[in-house]
């Protein structure tokens, strides 16, 4: 047996400790490809069905943006069946340093995105969703806002590592497995939500888990993971 992993994700709030507090990845992951066409097709319907009943959604595509908390709810609710994550960063856990360089910047969302797939990934293995020796593929599928090229190679490096190359600190001279052995390949594909309609749901996700966040207490961790029941 083999097992591919598909991982759709997008992001809510603004990296920028002065006008936010919270920054959020959310985002939807399906264990093989059968699962995923299913909710693409089941998704379309969801969002023809909320066209047919809203004259002002007949034409544009379907983000946060546009709904209502009601309208984002039912959607959380008819899809309640598959992975949904967020990622939640809280900013002012996070050397101000960070936020001078845009580079940093994006070194460090880098960061948090990977480590925050692997404790999915790792939660997912602990309640054997996912058996570690047998994923063979993994294909992330981020929005594509206007990351260089050089950012986009450097993301993509940073997972492979994670995943399947291990990594190594050179402080401790520590090195850390790779928690997939068996990989074989790594995607990511930087796409258009247009065309992506699991794309759109994890831009809803993201948005969902971040008024969430807002309304309830804070988070004390730098990082947290959160797996949507």
């Amino acid at each position: 047996f083999f097992m591919d992993i598909y991982v759709y994700s997008d992001e809510s709030g603004v990296f920028d400790i002065n006008h936010n507090e919270y920054y959020v990845y959310g985002g939807v992951i399906f264990l093989n490809k059968n699962d995923r066409d299913v909710m693409n097709r089941k998704y379309k319907n969801i969002e023809r069905t909320l066209k047919n009943n809203n004259e002002n959604f007949k034409n544009v595509e379907i983000k946060a943006n546009i709904l209502n908390g009601k309208q984002k709810y039912k959607i959380m609710n008819a899809t309640s069946n598959i992975i949904k994550f967020g990622i939640i960063i809280n900013q002012k856990e996070i050397h101000k340093k960070i936020f001078a360089d845009k580079k940093d910047k994006q070194r460090y969302l880098d960061y948090a995105y990977k480590i925050g797939i692997k404790d999915c990934f790792k939660k997912l293995i602990a309640e054997r969703r996912i058996k570690k020796d047998e994923v063979e593929n993994i294909y992330v599928f981020v929005d594509e806002h206007t990351t260089a090229t050089n950012g986009k190679y450097n993301f993509k490096e940073g997972l492979l590592q994670e995943f399947k190359r291990g990594t190594f600190n050179s402080n401790y001279e520590i090195y850390f497995e790779p928690i997939f052995k068996n990989l074989k390949n790594l995607e990511v594909k930087h796409c258009k939500s247009e065309k992506i309609p699991m794309i759109r749901l994890a831009d809803i996700t993201a948005n969902y888990l971040y008024g969430g966040i807002l309304n309830d207490k804070p988070i004390q961790k730098t990082i947290y993971i959160k797996m949507l029941p």
